[in-house]
């Protein structure tokens, strides 16, 4: 009886440390392996933390014109420079970030929510509605999506506009155009998750216990179909953000009061030679925002595929 002891402990232990597994802690294990994700995520997370919190701290006016200093270097009273107005270009770049980032976010919440929902009614569907929408699907991914997003603009940018103000109007717009041309490789992946997912076990369980379809999709698959719809949003957010940049470096993008990335890019493309410093700032923002993100797209894909060995 005395060397029963040890062994009920022993077993006790092994107990409690099988239910302290969790499927959210391994994965984030296996995220932090992935040292150039971990390291994106830190300059992701620096970077939105000064957009969003460095206009309470650098006050200076975004529109704050100051001929005396136009074209200024990079200095203690202008950090990023200034430009040919000699409004201050840090302040800019914090306004204009958020619009950026904002754009990015939602662009990718457009395509995220109709990919999944196209995906997810394709995947479900045994007649012909899953075919004919992936031959919508299929569709548009043959559509040229620059020239369509510039044609789009031109033909609704003045009514949106005066519907929604300057600068609602054109962030409305370019959102759902974005979007709207960003959600069929989601629907793609989400309707191949389905059709593996739908004859799982699990599944069949759900169905002979009488869950309704609705329930199995909500409940049982589409929790199982989101690692793969994570790791496309992360692609989504970074090419919204360099498409909202090459609109407004063409001028299509926001108008030319509100500074976004890409318009002060587009403001700068006159300088170049005598005021570099107006153009290389927005320019690594733009590049490390977006590889930060698609780094970290990989490190999501590594820590969300469990058939990887990290």
């Amino acid at each position: 009886m005395a060397g029963s002891t040890p062994a009920s402990l022993t077993a006790d232990a092994g107990v409690a440390k099988t239910r302290a597994y969790s499927p959210g802690r391994e994965a984030w294990r296996r995220f932090r392996r992935h040292r150039l994700a971990t390291i994106s995520a830190g300059i992701l997370l620096v970077m939105i933390t000064a957009i969003l919190l460095g206009p309470f701290i650098w006050r200076v006016p975004i529109n704050e014109i100051d001929f005396t200093a136009r074209l200024s270097t990079p200095s203690m009273k202008h950090p990023f420079g200034t430009d040919d107005l000699g409004q201050d270009l840090l302040s800019r770049m914090l306004y204009g970030g958020r619009i950026s980032l904002a754009v990015g976010f939602a662009a990718m919440f457009v395509a995220l929510t109709i990919g999944t929902i196209i995906g997810a009614i394709a995947g479900m569907s045994r007649g012909w509605l899953g075919t004919a929408l992936m031959w919508v699907t299929d569709l548009f991914l043959s559509l040229p999506q620059l020239p369509l997003l510039l044609l789009v603009i031109y033909l609704f940018r003045d009514a949106l506009k005066a519907t929604f103000g300057p600068e609602g109007g054109v962030f409305v717009l370019i959102v759902v155009v974005i979007g709207g041309l960003r959600w069929m490789p989601v629907a793609r992946l989400v309707r191949a998750q389905f059709l593996s997912l739908r004859e799982k076990e699990f599944v069949e369980a759900a169905r002979a216990l009488g869950a309704s379809r609705l329930r199995m999709v909500v409940r049982h698959i589409l929790p199982n179909a989101l690692g793969p719809v994570i790791i496309a949003a992360t692609i989504d957010v970074a090419a919204a953000i360099l498409a909202e940049s090459t609109l407004s470096f063409l001028g299509l993008g926001f108008p030319p009061d509100i500074p976004t990335w890409g318009r002060i890019l587009y403001d700068s493309k006159d300088y170049l030679d005598i005021a570099p410093h107006w153009a290389l700032f927005p320019g690594a923002a733009i590049f490390i925002a977006v590889v930060t993100i698609n780094f970290i797209g990989d490190g999501l894909r590594d820590a969300l595929d469990a058939r990887r060995v990290i």
